[in-house]
């Protein structure tokens, strides 16, 4: 290598060596449709002078093909990627955009204003430090402006911008600016923030963008990439008790036992007491581990690998925090949650909860109230639909760790994953443990299943009967009980329609009724298997998910699913309750096969066909069944 390539080598690791040194401001910019969210960033990389020549020449030539400024250059193509975008000249998508300064490096988030994509925006905002808040100063604070500062606010971001835009259309009047300053800062006093540094701005012009604007001489505060590169980020992070989800167990070798992941909040020093707070087990840092070798102390935002002066029993998705600060650790909990499904969010279904590196099954127990995000008023609901927002009780199957989402974000924020198709379905950030999981715990008793069920001389089991009404499960349930009895077995029979007399009366046919319906009868279905029991329950149960939760509240070898597979011409054909004919009029709403879609099974254990198998035959089939496993 010559003298030449060396120097230029040397520079280029100066280069990266300094560029590894700044600190990172993840920031995004929201407001109403219109406000020129789009136009300030695409401005500020201009200025800034951090765009390539290809970006420029491309820049160039758009802002003349299907710019907005009558052939000049249109900033905001720098950011509207998509057609739509283009077209409508509108956000729809986050768009992300990384770019550097002599102090700082930045990823900024671009986030949508319409509504409907409240989504995205919250998507955008859930990793930023700060938030810039664009308001039109020809139209003051707007719906859009409230509802996306309470978001913000929900998403734990304390610090804030507020850059009142397109002062060129107003003339540059300092009273105006004062007013829509005044205006905004009485509307978020309730929101919480930190810090609100108002800058009155025209992203278009340039005016206060990089530096003071000559056509405000009145504003006297710092321009818009002074503020970014100079306020203070990361301290709460780093002065908050320590938290640290175990990502991996990393065993490379017998010899070698850490715990690899990213420190989500504090520091942590060589000897240090750390506890998992779950099991309640302790221990001290004996190495902090790197790839550059190891480490006296590291700090939040760093991956390490930890290793402990003792053996114990730690897992990923477990936390290790210190031991005079610990986080809650419940089955139960209050969360704000946003929808982010097509598919309405219906309370007593079960999804995944993914915190941190953990994951558990979990269902919204009870949806306390909605928030309209224009209004911010708390309303009655049974469910959310995309993009709402609510408060919820939310129960998990064993207890986790976590913080206030307020406290520390990383150890509060959850997101909520279909169990079939695997989609996030909801976003969730936690509010605290509910008192009246502290207070409630499992009583020790002698005599269990086992010992009931063999007294019986049986084994105890649920054989869960589907299909459509009409398709003859509950007649083939009633015979096989018959059975069963007439063997001397001790049975139990929960029918769809008998248990809405009592238990589910006060349930209706919606799908958020529906699902509480198999959630009661499924909890129901538990004691009686724990009473020894074989339990017979007949029930449309046209969702997959109930099916799969009734499913698994038993152990693996207690559940049959008995699909009576009966197709819905035969079915309506003899609708014995009159109930299809009543349908098809519109006089019962929400009706399986008809108005509500029935998810047929897809690995039932046992399959009737409905329309060729007698219901003796069937009875009989089922019995042979349970003969064969040894149930009875």
């Amino acid at each position: 290598m010559n003298d030449l390539s060396m120097q230029t080598a040397a520079e280029i690791d100066a280069y990266l060596k300094t560029q590894e040194q700044k600190n990172l401001l993840r920031f995004i910019t929201c407001g109403s449709v219109d406000d020129g969210k789009s136009t300030f960033i695409g401005r500020l990389l201009w200025d800034s002078k951090l765009l390539f020549e290809d970006q420029l020449a491309t820049l160039t030539a758009e802002s003349k093909r299907i710019g907005t400024q009558n052939g000049e250059i249109d900033y905001a193509l720098l950011l509207d990627g998509l057609q739509a975008e283009r077209e409508q000249g509108i956000t729809i998508d986050v768009a992300y955009r990384f770019f550097a300064t002599d102090k700082r490096k930045f990823i900024v988030a671009d986030t949508p204003g319409h509504e409907q994509y409240t989504r995205n925006m919250v998507t955008g905002a859930s990793t930023a430090d700060l938030a810039v808040i664009l308001i039109d100063a020809r139209k003051g604070v707007l719906i859009q402006t409230m509802r996306h500062s309470y978001l913000v606010s929900l998403l734990g971001i304390r610090k804030v911008i507020l850059a009142i835009n397109k002062m060129d259309l107003v003339d540059y009047d300092q009273t105006v600016f004062d007013k829509i300053r005044a205006d905004y800062l009485t509307f978020a006093e309730k929101l919480g923030f930190e810090e609100i540094t108002t800058i009155p701005v025209s992203a278009l012009n340039g005016d206060n963008m990089i530096g003071a604007s000559e056509a405000m001489p009145w504003y006297g505060g710092p321009a818009v990439l002074e503020h970014l590169e100079t306020i203070e980020i990361g301290r709460d992070r780093l002065n908050g008790p320590f938290r640290f989800p175990v990502q991996w167990v990393n065993r490379p070798n017998l010899d070698f036992r850490g715990f690899s992941g990213t420190i989500a909040s504090g520091r942590i020093r060589v000897g240090d007491a750390i506890v998992e707070p779950t099991s309640g087990q302790s221990s001290k840092i004996s190495r902090i581990v790197t790839m550059d070798g190891d480490l006296e102390e590291a700090i939040a935002g760093q991956a390490v690998t930890l290793t402990l002066a003792d053996e114990i029993d730690i897992s990923r998705g477990d936390i290790l925090c210190e031991t005079q600060d610990r986080p809650s650790s419940a089955d139960q909990f209050e969360a704000k949650i946003v929808w982010m499904n097509s598919e309405p969010m219906l309370p007593g279904r079960t999804y995944l909860l993914k915190l941190g590196t953990g994951t558990t099954a979990a269902r919204i127990s009870n949806l306390k109230y909605k928030v309209n995000v224009n209004t911010m008023e708390h309303t009655a609901s049974k469910t959310l639909e995309l993009n709402e927002i609510g408060v919820c009780n939310v129960t998990v199957d064993k207890a986790i760790t976590f913080d206030p989402y307020i406290k520390i974000s990383e150890t509060g924020a959850f997101i909520l994953i279909d169990r079939f198709s695997n989609a996030t379905v909801a976003a969730g950030m936690i509010d605290f443990a509910l008192r009246r999981a502290e207070n409630i715990h499992w009583q020790a008793v002698d005599i269990n299943k086992s010992a009931r069920a063999i007294q019986k001389g049986q084994k105890a089991s649920v054989l869960w009967f589907t299909g459509l009404s009409g398709s003859g499960k509950s007649t083939i349930a009633n015979l096989v009980e018959k059975k069963l009895h007439s063997l001397g077995k001790h049975t139990y029979l929960l029918d769809g329609d008998n248990v809405r007399h009592g238990l589910n009366k006060d349930l209706g046919f919606t799908d958020a009724d529906r699902v509480e319906n198999i959630r009661r009868v499924g909890e129901t279905s538990k004691l009686m298997v724990d009473a020894g029991l074989i339990t017979l329950v007949s029930f449309i149960s046209p969702f997959r998910s109930e099916r799969q939760m009734a499913r698994n509240l038993l152990e693996t070898d207690e559940f049959l699913e008995v699909f009576v597979d009966t197709p819905l011409e035969v079915c309506e054909a003899r609708d014995i309750k009159g109930l299809y004919k009543k349908a098809r009029a519109g006089e019962i709403k929400n009706f399986t096969g008809i108005s509500s879609d029935y998810e047929r099974p897809e690995n039932a254990e046992i399959i009737i066909d409905g329309s060729r198998t007698s219901p003796e035959d069937a009875a009989d089939q089922i019995i042979a069944v349970l003969e064969q496993r040894g149930f009875i």
